[in-house]
C-alpha cells in the first residue's frame, strides 16, 4: 500500500524547529555516524543543460532510526537572479513508504548553525571568552542562537559592510544576545577574538589568519558558489584543520580543493572531523596554531532534523 507524505511548509518546519533540541539531535547523529550505525555518502552534483544551473543531492541513512532520505537544493540561474530552494524527502526503511517531505530551508539553517556550535563546543578553548561572527543574515543569527551559552562570553562582536545602517538586523541580533557589540570594522570585530565564525555568502576570502592577533579557532560554512571558500587556500598548510565528515568534506570545500591542487596540502592532515570528536577518538586541540573547522553540511543533518519533525507531527 502506498502512503502519501506529510508535508510541512516552511511556516510549520519553523514552528517545530523551536520545540526540538537541534544540537542534541547533531551529537547524537555524529555518534552514530562513529559507530557504524548511519551511512553518509558524498554530495550529488548534477548540472543543468546550458548553464541554466544546477542541483545538489544531500543523501543519508539512519539506521537506528530506520528512515533514510534525500535532500535536494536546485540553483536555478535567472536572469533576475538565482534561485536557490530545497526541499527533504524521508523515507521508512522498514516499509519503502515516504513519511515527510519538508522544505528544508529552516532545516538547513538550523543544522548549519547547530553544526558549528557543535563543532565550537568540542574545539574551543574551554576558557575562550571572545567571540566574533562575521555575517549578520539569517544564518549568522542562528549561529548566535546556538553558540550563546557554549562559553562564558566576555564579548561577542558581528560585523558586515551594511550592518550599520541596517537597524532592523541590529535589532535581531541584539534579540537573540542583548550584550552582542556591533562592530565598525571587521578588524574591531577580530580582535584579540578566541572563536572567529565566518558566516558569509562570499565566493572568496573574508578574513586572513596570517594577521590575527593570537591563535583562534575559525569556523566556515561558505555557499555553494562554485569552490567558494571564506579563508585564503593556502593557509590551511599553517593550521590544524577539523572539519563535520572527512570523507566528504575535502572532495566539496572550496578552500581543500584549491589547496590539494596548488599548495601542497593533503586531506589526511585533516585531524579529525565531529564524528571523530564526539565520539573522543580525536582529542581537544592545542592552540600552539590557528584550528580550522569547515562544514559543507550534510544529509544525515537534515535527515535527523526531518526524523525529528516526523515524530512531533505523528
Amino acid at each position: 500500500m502506498s502512503s502519501k507524505p506529510y508535508v510541512i511548509d516552511q511556516a510549520e518546519a519553523r514552528a517545530l524547529l523551536a520545540r526540538i533540541d537541534v544540537p542534541q539531535i547533531l551529537r547524537k547523529l555524529f555518534r552514530d555516524l562513529a559507530a557504524g550505525h548511519a551511512v553518509q555518502p558524498a554530495q550529488q552534483l548534477v548540472e543543468f543543460p546550458q548553464g541554466a544551473g544546477d542541483f545538489i543531492n544531500y543523501l543519508g541513512v539512519l539506521a537506528e532510526d530506520g528512515v533514510y532520505g534525500v535532500k535536494t537544493s536546485p540553483y536555478i540561474v535567472r536572469e533576475q537572479g538565482a534561485l536557490v530552494t530545497a526541499w527533504t524527502l524521508l523515507m521508512s526503511m522498514h516499509t519503502g513508504q515516504p513519511l515527510l517531505l519538508c522544505d528544508a530551508g529552516e532545516l538547513t539553517t538550523a543544522r548549519t548553525a547547530a553544526t558549528t556550535a557543535v563543532a565550537v563546543d568540542a574545539l574551543a578553548p574551554l576558557n575562550a571568552s571572545r567571540l566574533a561572527i562575521i555575517g549578520s543574515g539569517k544564518v549568522a543569527q542562528a549561529h548566535l542562537h546556538y553558540v550563546k551559552g557554549l562559553r562564558d562570553w566576555q564579548s561577542i562582536s558581528v560585523y558586515s559592510p551594511s550592518l550599520s545602517e541596517d537597524a532592523q538586523t541590529r535589532a535581531l541580533l541584539k534579540a537573540i544576545f542583548p550584550g552582542v557589540k556591533i562592530a565598525d570594522s571587521r578588524e574591531t570585530a577580530l580582535d584579540d577574538a578566541d572563536v572567529i565564525m565566518l558566516c558569509t555568502s562570499s565566493a572568496g576570502p573574508v578574513i586572513d589568519p596570517a594577521t590575527l592577533s593570537k591563535p583562534a579557532l575559525i569556523t566556515s560554512i561558505s555557499t555553494n558558489a562554485p569552490r567558494a571558500h571564506e579563508v585564503p587556500p593556502q593557509n590551511l598548510g599553517d593550521m590544524q584543520v577539523f572539519c563535520d565528515y572527512r570523507l566528504t568534506t575535502p572532495g566539496s570545500a572550496g578552500e581543500m580543493l584549491i589547496a590539494t591542487e596548488q599548495h601542497g596540502w593533503s586531506k589526511d592532515l585533516i585531524v579529525g572531523d565531529l564524528a571523530d570528536l564526539l565520539s573522543e577518538k580525536v582529542p581537544r586541540p592545542g592552540y600552539n596554531r590557528h584550528v580550522f573547522f569547515r562544514s559543507i553540511g550534510l544529509g544525515l543533518e537534515d535527515i535527523a532534523l526531518a526524523n525529528a519533525l516526523y515524530h512531533l507531527t505523528n
